[in-house]
């Protein structure tokens, strides 16, 4: 069993007078988690399951006195998929303010759902936090780099889904194509107005073919006969259920510099691979450098999301083909890194990068890449 960071975070947070709300895609490990911070307060901790019509049903009216005899004498209480409850704002509401001495965890595998709930009623009563598919990290705590190293090609190709990782290849497989042929999506899919169900599959597939590259709404409008709103609309949605993260272009206003278009990059290298149906073996692929682009930024936005530090991130792109995969703006300064799956691969930065914005830049190789995912460059 791996432990979680957030596992810490979480139980740091307990009882100072905020309600828990955690975060993430769905079989991202979320009810394993809360479960295992359950089991240190014995007798004194519930788990419910919101999905389930009884518990939904005990749920649905905002009243005090009946919140306090569902719950009995239970101190801390999870609320598992909370955005399955209809009144979820005023319910948390009220615990917040009449059951002080209750403190409730509420997870959501959609925060478009569950925040839109929760957003006016839990104004400064909340402390959310975002668990995603295990990192690196995580991973090397539970062994250590050399291990990590002997299981790089499998992350690669399979990602880091708990149930995925602890799999033989061909149940990491099953599994895979299970999550991305509805499952992933199951909280989109029901959300209203999201009726093209093959719109956003095939979105999906494109936005996976073109991982790496620059893309545009007006450009994916186009390919699909939509409008570039409903474009818009799908992506943002996929976002906040933690499926993708979009990096948009850096500029400061210097000619040539791409400002209108973005990259799209997935949490998850198994579920980008079980959406275009390839999971062969690094050696044979000709996207190896897509995939460690992806492996490495998203591990990255991994790292910066548990330890809490505050980032911008983009990519830099000029007309002419001057590029950098990723940026970070932190403290005021730019720091840049080209990832390159070889280590033979020598580091190009692009002429008048570093001058322009007094950036330093780095490349990310399989030598060096422990160094970027522990914040160390």
């Amino acid at each position: 069993m791996i432990k979680r960071i957030h596992q810490i975070n979480i139980e740091k947070s307990l009882f100072k007078g905020k309600t828990i709300i955690l975060y993430g895609a769905r079989q991202v490990g979320k009810t394993t988690l809360v479960k295992k911070i359950l089991n240190h307060y014995g007798t004194e901790g519930r788990y419910l399951n919101c999905e389930i019509f009884s518990v939904e049903q005990n749920l649905t009216v905002a009243e005090p006195e009946k919140l306090k005899a569902f719950f009995g004498d239970y101190k801390l209480i999870v609320l598992d998929e909370a955005q399955n409850l209809i009144n979820t704002g005023k319910i948390l509401k009220v615990i917040s303010d009449s059951l002080t001495d209750i403190q409730i965890i509420a997870t959501g595998s959609s925060s478009f759902d569950l925040a839109n709930k929760t957003a006016e009623p839990m104004t400064g009563r909340i402390s959310t936090f975002t668990l995603f598919p295990l990192s690196i990290l995580e991973i090397k705590d539970n062994s250590d780099w050399l291990s990590v190293d002997a299981q790089l090609e499998k992350l690669l190709r399979f990602g880091s889904y708990p149930e995925v990782f602890v799999s033989n290849d061909e149940s990491a497989i099953s599994h895979l194509e299970e999550l991305a042929s509805s499952y992933l999506f199951k909280d989109i899919l029901k959300f209203e107005g999201i009726k093209k169900s093959s719109l956003l599959k095939n979105l999906l597939i494109s936005l996976a073919l073109q991982l790496g590259n620059e893309v545009t709404y007006n450009e994916l409008a186009s390919k699909f006969g939509v409008s570039s709103l409903t474009i818009q609309k799908y992506i943002d949605l996929l976002e906040q259920s933690f499926v993708i993260f979009k990096l948009n272009s850096f500029s400061r206003n210097i000619r040539k510099e791409l400002t209108k278009a973005f990259k799209i990059y997935f949490y998850d290298n198994g579920i980008r691979n079980a959406l275009i149906n390839n999971f062969n073996p690094i050696a044979l692929r000709t996207d190896v450098g897509a995939l460690w682009e992806n492996f490495c930024i998203s591990e990255r936005i991994k790292s910066n999301s548990y330890s809490s530090r505050k980032v911008n991130c983009y990519f830099w792109r000029t007309y002419d083909q001057k590029e950098i995969d990723y940026i970070e703006e932190r403290n005021g300064n730019i720091f840049g890194y080209e990832m390159k799956y070889s280590e033979k691969s020598k580091l190009k930065i692009p002429k008048g990068f570093e001058d322009a914005y007094n950036a330093k830049v780095f490349k990310i190789d399989k030598s060096n890449y422990w160094k970027f995912f522990d914040l160390q460059v």
